[in-house]
This record gives C-alpha cells, structure tokens and sequence, in this order.
C-alpha cells in the first residue's frame, strides 16, 4: 500500500447539510485510484458516519475494491470498518466517529475535520 496524497474539503448540500469529503490517493494491492469518504450526520444522536462505495470499474470488481478501500481506512486510522451490502450488487463502506478522530493524526486533514466537527456542532 502506498499513498500519495489526500485533503478534505467540506461541501454543503442543497438542503442545508454540511458534508465531509475525504480523499485520498492511494495504490492499494497494485490498483491506483482516488479513494473517497463522505461524512454526514445522521440518526437521533447527529453521529458522524462516514460511508464510501465500492466500484465495479476497478480491477476485481465491487468485492476487491471493497477490500481495498477497507484496507486502507484500516491502515490509516487502525479501525476496521464495516462493509454491508445493497441493493443491485452495491457494497457500501461504514467509517464512524472513532475512525474520523483517526483520520485527524494527518496534517492534510485534520484542520478540515476540525472545522466541520466545529460547524456541525459537536
């Protein structure tokens, strides 16, 4: 595994949500790509979830790159996190709150997830 770069940025939806973007441009298992983690509020406590899609352009299919995008949280934040399936052959990546609080230790992160913790109020 190797990364090559990564940023946050905050994006705001139509409907007035802050959201989270977190990218980062890895080679994983010999597969080069951008790698991206949306973070949004959600449920009755407003928890910080972060979600990634699995792609079924990429070598392997949706299940590798599910691996490998699942690799890579797992390498930058020492937390697994949790990859459910959807409908039509979908696979989505779960991150939480403890897998955001890792992602702060990166320079090129941290002053975005500060903001947005900051704006979405917690």
């Amino acid at each position: 595994m190797k990364v090559i770069d990564g940023g946050a940025e905050l994006e705001e939806k139509q409907v007035g949500k802050k959201l989270l973007r977190i990218r980062i441009t890895a080679e994983v298992d010999g597969v080069l790509r951008d790698y991206t983690t949306t973070f949004g509020r959600c449920g009755k406590n407003d928890a910080a979830v972060g979600r990634a899609y699995a792609r079924a352009d990429t070598p392997g299919g949706r299940q590798e790159d599910a691996k490998r995008i699942a690799a890579l949280v797992k390498a930058l934040t020492g937390e697994e996190p949790k990859v459910y399936p959807m409908k039509y052959g979908r696979l989505v990546i779960v991150c939480d709150s403890a897998h955001l609080e890792n992602f702060k230790r990166y320079k090129e992160l941290v002053g975005a997830i500060e903001k947005w913790l900051e704006e979405t109020g917690q």
